[in-house]
């Protein structure tokens, strides 16, 4: 008999996400005919997840999150606390974290991973207290998460992305910023600056190659070229996490970083604006276990020894 038989799952639903509207009785009934007793709760702020998981969390062996990244995140914190297992049904956008730990974007086969029982540890990051499972950044992509209609997030998901960014980019500068790592502080002049935990973020960018969601670090770069526009050049290398090979971006792998800017900058978390800087990230290990295929636990790739850091300057 699989060990998820007859447990409890708290499953909640963002109705906002961009496939929220769609039914969820086929997941269900997948759900429970897998053996769960499942109680579902809406929520329409994403702060209110949280306070959800607080609240009910004494009724509940698992958890089950369906929505985007954001919503994932939002629940993070709460779902560590709780000790909880949880689960994803990848209703958003991006859908960034499904694609690291390999839960298929199908509603019906994601459904199936709960049931399968797998698990994998995963680490969460922070930054000032709000967690992140893929990247938090500063700079340009927080410009295309205050400028990203939600309208047209909905309507044209990935490419609606991608219209947005177009508009950022003509419009971006640089900022100063000071670096600080293991006692050791940079000043650089940089168009973004973004702190990895996991392996996905913007739609199936690579944070960096070898990059692992449980492999204890954060993963950062900062875009340092004098020329925006040779970014169109650096795009192959995002998506497969070899950018810092590029002289123009400076990388670093560490468990914690201190950014400090001019000015308070926003932060941008897995698509959601929740704080500014000076920020502060950290990596929280092995921190919440998570539903997952098994070739997700078990094909770790190939890691670069020891936590060397790498830093390249234009």
């Amino acid at each position: 008999m699989n060990e998820i038989t007859n447990r409890r799952a708290l499953l909640l639903i963002n109705p906002k996400a961009r496939r929220g509207q769609e039914s969820l009785a086929p997941v269900v009934e997948r759900l429970e005919a897998g053996g769960l007793r499942v109680s579902v709760e809406t929520f329409e702020a994403l702060p209110e997840i949280a306070r959800d998981i607080v609240r009910l969390r004494h009724r509940a062996d698992l958890v089950i999150v369906c929505g985007g990244d954001g919503s994932v995140s939002s629940a993070a914190v709460a779902v560590m606390e709780s000790g909880l297992p949880m689960g994803i049904i990848p209703m958003g956008t991006a859908n960034d974290l499904a694609r690291t730990l390999e839960i298929p974007l199908d509603l019906g086969k994601a459904a199936d991973v709960i049931v399968e029982g797998g698990r994998r540890l995963i680490d969460i990051g922070t930054v000032n207290g709000h967690a992140f499972f893929n990247v938090a950044s500063i700079g340009l992509s927080t410009d295309l998460a205050q400028g990203l209609d939600p309208a047209l997030k909905k309507r044209f998901g990935r490419f609606g992305y991608a219209l947005a960014a177009m508009k950022v980019l003509t419009k971006a500068r640089h900022f100063e910023a000071r670096i600080t790592e293991k006692g050791a502080t940079t000043e650089v002049e940089t168009y973004q600056i973004a702190v990895g935990n996991g392996r996905h973020y913007g739609g199936g960018n690579v944070v960096e190659e070898t990059a692992e969601i449980d492999d204890g670090h954060l993963d950062l770069y900062s875009l340092e070229m004098t020329n925006l526009w040779k970014m169109a050049l650096l795009l192959r290398s995002f998506r497969s996490g070899t950018h810092g090979a590029w002289s123009e971006v400076r990388t670093a792998r560490c468990v914690e970083f201190d950014i400090e800017t001019k000015r308070p900058m926003p932060v941008n978390t897995d698509g959601e604006i929740v704080t500014s800087t000076p920020a502060h990230f950290k990596v929280h290990p092995k921190a919440i276990s998570v539903f997952a295929p098994a070739a997700a636990r078990i094909q770790p790739r190939t890691r670069v020894p020891g936590d060397a850091v790498s830093a390249n300057s234009g």
